[in-house]
């Protein structure tokens, strides 16, 4: 019965023909407070600047803040979808720049640890969506829930926010061994977020590359060091972006460039570059491998 399920939702996801050539974007981190809405949100308006359609889904189901922090009002979020009270086209919110925002709830627990039903309820969703988009941009919760785990190993890009702090680093390692070892996600680009100077952003990646190159068969790519800039707390509190309040600010800058870079980006020959795969691939459940011993991250 499940199995007949998924297929049906798989084969209408094949029909979605308008959808076909979305290029869908996971950010995460890990840890917490490492500025992932911040670096999700600059790349949306950036790319909605240059004309790309661009859709954001917060996928911090529990501590939901995308909406927030552009200072939206949102009325329905992804906990009335899941309740059935209605459809996800029904939710979208549009932010600046026309890009579409599918808001989570903020502090509910039971957003934050979907039952199997749920998360299919989830994924079903999807489904009904109609927006022809070029782009969807996934900003995940912190850790490693399941949850985080399904939105990174479904997309086609992961991009990994990091800071130049041990947990940041120990975080961000633990995040691509899961991923790398137990999902068979083998790329992953980093972002070296609030780093003094370009010199301690590459240092920051040789810490993170030398346990991977150690321990894991995982490919990592540095794709941006964002300067700590004080025009990003600035926006915070402005409830607007910072590539919008202070575009030619460093932090700004550095965003602009990777929202840039990020439309260059292949689309691996794996994921045929359809926004149905990336549902259809949050269907599968894998099971993970047993994995050997390993140093900690400092050794």
């Amino acid at each position: 019965m499940i199995e007949n399920a998924m297929y049906d939702q798989a084969s209408g996801l094949r029909r979605m023909t308008k959808l076909s050539s979305t290029k869908v974007i996971t950010v995460t981190g890990g840890k917490g407070g490492v500025g992932k809405t911040n670096v999700t949100l600059s790349m949306a308006i950036s790319m909605a600047r240059e004309g790309k359609r661009v859709m954001v889904l917060d996928a911090d189901l529990g501590l939901a803040n995308v909406d927030v922090m552009l200072g939206l009002r949102a009325g329905r979020n992804l906990s009335h979808v899941l309740a059935g009270q209605c459809d996800l086209q029904d939710i979208i919110v549009e932010g600046p720049y026309g890009v579409k925002i599918i808001p989570a709830a903020s502090g509910t627990q039971n957003m934050a640890e979907l039952t199997a039903a749920q998360h299919m309820g989830l994924i079903r969703a999807f489904s009904s969506l109609e927006d022809d988009i070029d782009v969807l941009l996934v900003d995940t919760a912190a850790g490693i829930s399941d949850m985080v785990l399904s939105f990174a190993r479904a997309a086609q890009d992961v991009l990994v926010v990091v800071c130049d702090e041990p947990t940041s680093i120990t975080d961000a390692y633990a995040l691509i061994k899961i991923l790398s070892r137990e999902y068979d996600v083998q790329r992953f680009k980093i972002v070296a977020n609030m780093v003094r100077s370009y010199r301690e952003g590459r240092e920051l990646f040789a810490k993170l590359t030398r346990v991977t190159e150690r321990f894991l068969n995982a490919n990592l790519e540095l794709v941006a060091c964002v300067p700590l800039d004080d025009r990003v707390r600035q926006s915070v509190k402005r409830q607007k972006i910072v590539v919008d309040a202070f575009p030619r600010s460093p932090a700004a800058l550095a965003l602009t460039s990777l929202a840039s870079k990020a439309m260059t980006w292949p689309v691996p020959s794996s994921a045929g570059g359809h926004l149905e795969f990336f549902v259809e691939k949050l269907l599968v459940k894998q099971t993970p491998e047993p994995t050997p011993n390993e140093a900690p991250i400092g050794e």
